[in-house]
């Protein structure tokens, strides 16, 4: 290394440390104490040069660094791990009359074992999934689900995505509390707040949509890719700290510790001297539980002396120093007003309850979804029906059952519409669904305004200041039919239109000028395309890296690609011969998005122009990947299955079934050697 090379590095070691710092402070700040101090555009720009500089001089990486959080691996599988101490789950309780039973069995087994003076620790209750923490010399090494309680599975890969758990802890701090074997264990929930739930799910399709966010935390700790984790935004809490050098430390102390260790909390816990104040916290939580920005059901109760925890044993699967009390889910009664239909995107008529205004959890409800008309045969409901309605984990209201001893004679039966409210066209009913549609795609105001409001979202082009107000009007005034025309717009047009002026209008242009950079498998995501979600936009943009692959892609073919069965080719099948969708695209295309995978180059050469190639058996001069690139460099594309359209089959050592079948189809099959010429 040269002495100006050296001294470059020394500058930068400097820097990554102040940086490394810098971006712990902030994180912390927001996912902890949720007081940000900065926007998260500058955040990014901290943490943009922190890996600048490491990708620089990769050997000042740490393990504990905050680029390490960025996820980029891929786990095959997560193998099984076993827990130092098994992970007992708590016994539910539903009612203050269970509570006070498990209050006095505590309190007699105590007084047996000769304990006069004790307290409980009252803590909420989070509704996500258990998983435990390793840390050797204050570095997290290992991170587990729960499994079984006796062992379960090593997801260490998506845990280091999430904010909230830190990768190094304060080393003198850390020092003092752990004991001889250097080891300490952090216990908690992973759950998923509210405005991370409905971000999640924003823009994706019915049938792709999670139900609740607990649901939606234990299928992304399951995700084999752990960057689509760190998109998706999840929280730890920390519950309980084990390991360290005072096992006699009390419960309370503990939560103390892991906050000064840098852990979330909640910070909503409270030593509860008797049975009184165990009351006194259930009640106040069962209302103030609705101002969190994070679900909880319930209330967990823990003896505060840890060291009593053994004598007061535990049965096979619950201890008997603990238990968990669940809060009733909330419902209300009100009257079934009206039915009003709204029209989806993808023209999805969705039957929408207009209720009598009523307060259940935290919140007033005066709509419901009733899903589609199979809901209203199913739940027998009538306008002007008394109903009662409670929110689906805690989040989205519902009509559970209608009280059918209130019915009165001005009760009316709810009939499915002839034609769309919204633009008149009959409704048609596919074959196999339980939903009416309106077919009329390319002209109904409803659908071209949910298809730009959907193409704008955050999970697709991420294009700020493009309401569901502005899309309204330039819908209504004609300024845009499709999404396409969205780059089309002059700041001229969009001042004219109501509460813009000229600012606001240079900073949607600004918006929609940075969305032409939003990755291609976004920009798939955006099409809205019927039955693709974001992971089989994924699926796509990993097998056709090349827009014009996938555009020219078979039925066959397409099936063929993981997630992606007969229904969901049919469904890409239909929306690129639609001419409506056509003329996006080319609109698109024309405004410069992003057409092809990060890293894909224009052809080297046209030897494989317009070719679909498939490669079978062992390759011995190329790895199957690097052949199939070197393909896709000279304009061709590659399959996994031989059909009627299929150009090439390129035959390795022991080749299988597809050289059977290209036989049987008459498509060309030719040797290593020969495709080696072939590329040049």
């Amino acid at each position: 290394m040269t002495g100006a090379r050296k001294m470059e590095r020394e500058k930068a070691a400097v820097e990554i440390g102040k940086l490394r710092t810098e971006i712990e402070r902030h994180n912390y700040l927001y996912y902890v104490k949720a007081h940000p101090e900065i926007s998260d555009y500058d955040f990014d720009k901290l943490l943009e040069r922190l890996i600048g500089l490491e990708r620089e001089f990769p050997d000042l990486v740490t393990p504990e660094s905050p680029s390490q959080r960025v996820g980029g691996q891929i786990t095959k599988e997560f193998s099984s791990v076993r827990h130092r101490m098994p992970m007992l789950s708590l016994s539910n309780t539903y009612s203050p009359g269970e509570v006070s039973d498990f209050y006095r069995r505590l309190e007699k087994q105590l007084r047996e074992e000769g304990v006069e003076e004790w307290e409980m620790v009252a803590e909420l209750k989070f509704d996500g999934v258990a998983v435990s923490l390793i840390y050797r010399d204050g570095l997290l090494v290992q991170g587990a689900t729960r499994g079984d309680g006796v062992q379960g599975d090593d997801i260490t890969v998506n845990l280091r995505t999430i904010g909230t758990i830190p990768l190094r802890l304060e080393p003198a701090l850390c020092a003092e509390l752990q004991g001889d074997d250097r080891e300490i264990e952090v216990r908690g929930e992973v759950f998923m707040r509210k405005d991370d739930f409905e971000r999640l799910n924003e823009g994706r399709t019915e049938e792709d949509r999670f139900a609740n966010p607990r649901n939606a935390t234990a299928g992304t700790l399951k995700l084999q890719d752990s960057a689509e984790v760190a998109r998706r935004r999840m929280t730890f809490v920390a519950y309980f700290l084990k390991g360290i050098a005072d096992e006699s430390t009390p419960h309370y102390r503990r939560l103390r510790l892991l906050e000064q260790l840098g852990f979330f909390t909640g910070g909503h816990y409270r030593i509860c001297p008797d049975l009184k104040a165990v009351e006194r916290f259930i009640d106040e939580w069962n209302e103030k539980r609705w101002g969190l920005p994070y679900e909880t059901d319930g209330v967990v109760l823990k003896l505060n002396a840890v060291g009593l925890w053994d004598r007061i044993g535990a049965t096979s699967k619950s201890p008997r120093w603990a238990i968990a009390y669940k809060y009733p889910a909330q419902q209300a009664e009100t009257e079934l007003l009206g039915v009003v239909f709204q029209v989806g995107r993808l023209g999805t008529i969705t039957p929408v309850a207009e209720l009598e205004p009523v307060r259940l959890a935290g919140s007033t409800v005066s709509r419901s979804t009733l899903h589609n008309f199979d809901e209203i045969e199913r739940l027998g409901v009538q306008v002007h029906d008394r109903v009662i309605i409670e929110k689906s984990g805690e989040v989205i209201p519902k009509v559970v059952r209608v009280v059918s001893e209130k019915r009165t004679l001005f009760s009316e039966t709810i009939s499915v519409p002839h034609e769309c409210p919204v633009c008149g066209t009959p409704l048609v009913k596919p074959d196999g669904e339980v939903s009416w549609y309106c077919p009329n795609s390319g002209h109904c105001p409803a659908q071209v305004k949910g298809r730009i409001l959907h193409f704008a979202s955050r999970n697709a082009l991420d294009i700020q200041n493009l309401g569901e107000s502005l899309v309204a009007q330039l819908v209504d005034r004609g300024l845009v039919g499709d999404a396409g025309d969205l780059y089309r717009l002059t700041k001229e047009q969009l001042a004219g239109l109501d509460r813009m002026a000229l600012k606001s209008a240079q900073n949607v242009l600004d918006a929609l000028e940075k969305s032409k950079s939003r990755s291609y498998d976004r920009l798939l995501f955006a099409l809205g395309i019927r039955h693709v979600g974001q992971s089989t936009t994924r699926e796509l943009a990993g097998a056709y890296p090349v827009f014009d692959d996938l555009r020219s892609a078979g039925e066959e073919e397409l099936a063929s690609v993981p997630d992606i069965g007969p229904v969901v080719a049919g469904s890409i099948l239909s929306f690129f011969a639609n001419p409506s969708n056509q003329e996006l695209l080319r609109k698109l295309q024309e405004a410069g998005l992003q057409f092809r995978a990060a890293g894909e180059q224009e052809p080297v050469n046209g030897n494989f122009e317009g070719m679909t190639v498939i490669f079978t058996g062992e390759l011995e001069r190329y790895t199957r990947s690097d052949a199939s690139e070197l393909v896709r460099a000279r304009g061709g594309k590659v399959t996994n299955s031989v059909s009627r359209k299929t150009s090439l089959v390129v035959a390795g050592k022991d080749a299988g079934s597809k050289l059977e079948k290209a036989g049987k189809l008459g498509v060309r099959v030719i040797g290593e050697e020969e495709f080696a010429a072939m590329l040049e």
